[in-house]
């Protein structure tokens, strides 16, 4: 069967909301299963900030969660996901629990208390308008909104050699299959299109003019690193139509991260929280394996966008931007 792009918001069952503070440099995107959504998640970063990560695993009980948030803030963003449980309980959302519904919510965090206003963060507020968002008036873009907005890459050398980026989106269609991801992409290392395998985003030079690999800047200094919790994190969230339970989910999540070893150079490091949630939204049937497989492209494509969408700010240059110049890599 012939594959075909689709957007992402062509995937049925799936609200998505966001909000940003562009002066602070920060924001969140909401992911809203209505009706419930079977998920798993694989996280193979050293330091993630997440919530309700445990939830996911197989062996616990809950089968469906009812929205997954992706925000900045690293830990402190956290309470973000009150906002949303506050907004689906009004609309009688979450599992039944008798004197209420109690909204299932897992949500996974980037650093990016270094790009704009530190001491702004996303709250309960912020959520709750997503959330409202994503139910009222769904507002995904690609680029420097969302979560995204404070997404940076290319930090080994510290944030005046970065670069910046956003969240991006790649779905696909196979016959009656689905499958699309969103990435934010706010990496330790390097952007390479997974395409071509150019590098598109990362490490600056000194003089901010060209690209420079972050894996040689490594290896040349050969030294342990003072502090390189600068600002990472990559997250992303695969959807698909096709029926799958939770410990398929959690497999197939974990082939999708095959995704950011394609687009990102290093990856999965200590002072990444590298994440990715799998979510099944419909009933269709689908080789599991086939969908881990499209799960990891999808990823790359989502994590391309994100880099080819980003607008420069914060006195960090974009992909575009660098290359409207004509500035080669290093």
């Amino acid at each position: 069967m012939t594959e075909r792009e689709i957007p992402v918001t062509a995937i049925a069952g799936i609200r998505i909301g966001q909000t940003e503070d562009r002066a602070a440099g920060t924001g969140c995107t909401v992911f809203i299963g209505e009706g419930g959504m079977r998920a798993g998640l694989d996280v193979r970063g050293g330091g993630p900030a997440s919530r309700e990560s445990q939830l996911l695993h197989p062996l616990m009980s809950a089968q469906a969660i009812h929205a997954i948030v992706l925000s900045g803030g690293s830990a402190f963003g956290l309470g973000t996901a009150n906002g949303v449980m506050r907004y689906l309980e009004e609309r009688g959302i979450g599992y039944d629990v008798g004197v209420t519904k109690v909204p299932l919510v897992a949500q996974s965090d980037i650093f990016d208390l270094t790009v704009g206003d530190s001491s702004v963060r996303p709250d309960a507020t912020m959520g709750y308008e997503a959330a409202r968002l994503a139910f009222e008036a769904p507002n995904y873009r690609d680029g420097c909104f969302g979560a995204g907005c404070g997404a940076t890459v290319g930090k080994i050398a510290g944030m005046a050699c970065c670069m910046k980026t956003g969240i991006g989106s790649y779905a696909l269609q196979i016959g009656a299959l689905q499958i699309g991801a969103v990435a934010v992409v706010n990496a330790l290392g390097d952007i390479f299109d997974w395409r071509t395998g150019e590098q598109i985003a990362g490490l600056l030079t000194e003089d901010r003019t060209a690209l420079r690999s972050t894996s040689d800047y490594m290896k040349a200094s050969a030294q342990v690193a003072d502090n390189k919790f600068t600002g990472n994190t990559t997250l992303a969230v695969v959807m698909t139509n096709a029926r799958f339970d939770k410990a398929q989910l959690c497999k197939i999540a974990g082939m999708a991260h095959d995704g950011f070893a394609r687009s990102i150079r290093p990856v999965h490091t200590s002072a990444d929280g590298d994440s990715i949630y799998a979510v099944s939204l419909g009933e269709a049937r689908a080789d599991q394996d086939l969908a881990g497989l499209l799960a990891a492209e999808t990823v790359s494509g989502a994590i391309t966008r994100a880099v080819e969408r980003a607008e420069g700010g914060y006195g960090f240059p974009s992909a575009g931007e660098l290359r409207a110049k004509g500035r080669p890599a290093g």
